[in-house]
């Protein structure tokens, strides 16, 4: 999925995988060697992360249900537990830095879109 700021059109990722199973969402980032510019995790349900097991830093954005957001964490570092904002009913996990460098800001909204696959024939 693409995950992009209706306000801004700023895109925060191309490759935003979700996480919306218990498994997945229980597995998140951790154990993983990195996260790539360009990539993220939409763990939904979700009202809160840690980055335990973890061997970087990422930005959380957490989003209510109609996807405006109402907290970021930025920089959450590896062994911490993160901050649980009142209406926060998913998050996405996205590389360190990517909130400042994209200005976003609380209560502009995330737009998730599907990339469909283009062919050239």
């Amino acid at each position: 999925m693409m995950l992009v700021i209706r306000e801004t059109g700023r895109q925060l990722g191309l490759r935003i995988e979700k996480a919306d199973t218990f498994f997945r969402r229980f597995r998140g980032l951790m154990l993983t060697p990195s996260l790539s510019e360009g990539s993220g995790l939409h763990i939904q349900p979700c009202r809160a992360v840690h980055s335990f097991f973890m061997k970087y830093p990422v930005d959380v954005l957490h989003l209510d249900a109609e996807g405006k957001i109402v907290g970021m964490e930025h920089g959450l570092k590896p062994g911490n537990i993160g901050i649980s904002f009142r209406k926060t009913r998913s998050v996405v996990e996205l590389p360190a830095g990517t909130l400042t460098r994209e200005e976003v800001q609380l209560g502009h909204t995330a737009i998730f879109e599907e990339l469909s696959d283009l062919s050239i024939t």
